[in-house]
């Protein structure tokens, strides 16, 4: 039963360890769910495999059929970090530079490089980040 601040997802364990559950779900578009996706280009399923920390030791095994759950506030918030404020980085640079110095090359180049700082950072921190972006198994 999914509720309205959630998202869940099935999923099949592929390895329990002692401090994690790794489990291999599938995410699909809308298009994979419609009875006509054979016959169209579109339809997607991609397969993922997340990670969910087995703090209260449950028994599960490998194999087990699982629901995946997260709140839907935290894909929202992925999705600003990934791609909305990368963005907005990119656009801003941009804006500065071409104004600053009318060098549209000149900013069209410093527009992406400052990406790699900022993925950079997303990398460094990804051990905090982490343990906000947690799921949980039903």
């Amino acid at each position: 039963m999914s509720g309205a601040d959630t998202i869940t997802h099935p999923g099949i364990i592929e390895k329990v360890e002692q401090k994690k559950i790794l489990v291999k779900i599938y995410a699909q578009s809308a298009c994979a769910a419609c009875h006509a996706k054979g016959m169209c280009s579109v339809a997607d399923m991609e397969e993922k495999t997340v990670e969910i920390a087995n703090y209260h030791g449950h028994a599960h095994k490998k194999g087990d059929m699982v629901t995946v759950r997260m709140e839907k506030s935290l894909g929202s918030k992925a999705v600003f970090l990934g791609y909305f404020l990368p963005f907005l980085l990119v656009m801003a640079t941009l804006i500065l530079v071409v104004s600053i110095t009318s060098m549209e090359g000149l900013a069209g180049l410093l527009s992406l490089l400052i990406l790699a700082p900022y993925y950079l950072a997303l990398y460094l921190l990804k051990d905090k980040l982490s343990k906000q972006f947690t799921f949980r198994i039903d």
